[in-house]
């Protein structure tokens, strides 16, 4: 199974992030004593006990010190078993990572970082309102390698205003030149409860048009491929196979456990998600009940989701399952649909498994849609 970790805090909020997050860390001693809470309340969610990835998720849980972390994972290995070489994640922000804290983290067992990096450039830093400089985030990765952690994955964004191609390019070259082996690639989108958002609805922001955000979706995936690192999900590249344990399973629906406000569950029944508030999450958590919604998913629900998240892949979708799960529903077989897909190049059939193209990675989320079952 898989355990997923939310951590609600962040130093500020940066302008296009519309998860769940307080920028208020008056009440973390608070919260990291309810997570450890929940995880007791929760240890018979799944049947499975033994543990393949951890995560922890935010917010940004780079502000937990690693006393707090200590607490957390002894808390786990209280009631879970956790794999000889399962993949620990930490998501952190530059400015936290300083030698002490690494070296902490390292003897905690977390084997793997993702960086919140965003851009390398000072005046897109400013822009996202970034609280780190580029030289704190070159800093961090090369300290991270020299203690010991060389499993890290940096997060881009792309498609900033003002941002020609060569911008794009010192972005992902001075990426690669760190020597990560894992860069999540992602196009800027405005969200309507974000700074930008609001900037948009003023008239003050204006997203680039499609047709730029797609040259720079296809001129992100050719540079990184040039550099040796493989597009096997829309936005994430590895280099040497080195892909997220952690994403992977959510793509190949895995069952798996989410801890923490906002944190989502699946247990291949069912799907629940917390409340995403950490006062009345904590309160609740304090009271011995698990503040959630709950949605049991029917097979249609399953197999859209399977599509959502397996088209967005390099292993792409299952056709025999497609057409069998087609069948139990009584519902059209799609292949006029996948024959329309290849004839425009939007996807390729290999070893009875429909992938999309460059071009059909493009239109990913809209080519599933077609396919749902409603």
């Amino acid at each position: 199974m898989h355990l997923y970790l939310h951590i609600p805090f962040c130093h500020q909020a940066c302008h296009y992030c519309d998860f769940h997050f307080s920028t208020n860390t008056a009440s973390k001693s608070d919260l990291v004593y309810a997570i450890c809470q929940e995880i007791a309340l929760q240890k018979d969610y799944l049947s499975d006990k033994s543990l393949k990835t951890i995560y922890f998720g935010g917010g940004t849980p780079s502000l937990l010190t690693s006393e707090e972390l200590e607490k957390i994972l002894n808390t786990i290995h209280q009631y879970f078993s956790i794999e000889n070489k399962a993949e620990i994640t930490l998501e952190a922000n530059p400015e936290d990572l300083n030698p002490t804290y690494l070296s902490n983290l390292k003897t905690l067992g977390i084997n793997r970082l993702s960086i919140g990096i965003q851009s390398f450039r000072e005046e897109n830093l400013r822009f996202l309102n970034r609280n780190h400089s580029s030289a704190q985030a070159l800093t961090c990765i090369s300290t991270a390698q020299d203690i010991g952690i060389d499993n890290i994955s940096i997060d881009l964004i792309y498609g900033i205003p003002g941002n020609e191609l060569k911008d794009l390019a010192c972005d992902i070259n001075m990426a690669v030149d760190t020597k990560v082996n894992h860069i999540s690639a992602y196009s800027l989108t405005i969200e309507p409860k974000t700074v930008f958002g609001q900037q948009k609805k003023k008239g003050v922001f204006k997203e680039l048009p499609e047709a730029i955000q797609s040259q720079k979706f296809s001129f992100t995936r050719n540079l990184l491929a040039e550099k040796g690192f493989e597009a096997y999900e829309t936005s994430n590249f590895a280099k040497n196979q080195q892909y997220s344990k952690h994403n992977t399973s959510y793509w190949n629906q895995e069952s798996y456990l989410g801890i923490g406000p906002s944190a989502h569950s699946f247990n291949q029944v069912s799907r629940q998600w917390n409340v995403a508030k950490n006062g009345v999450y904590t309160k609740a958590i304090n009271e011995g009940s698990i503040p959630a919604e709950i949605e049991i998913l029917t097979e249609a629900n399953k197999i859209n989701e399977y599509i959502m998240t397996r088209l967005r892949t390099k292993w792409g979708i299952e056709c025999s399952k497609i057409e069998q799960a087609f069948s139990q529903l009584k519902v059209q077989a799609p292949e006029d649909l996948f024959k329309i897909w290849q004839n425009k190049e939007w996807a390729h059939v290999s070893s009875g498994h429909l992938i999309l193209t460059e071009t059909g990675a493009l239109m990913a989320d809209k080519l599933a849609a077609d396919l749902f079952i409603v």
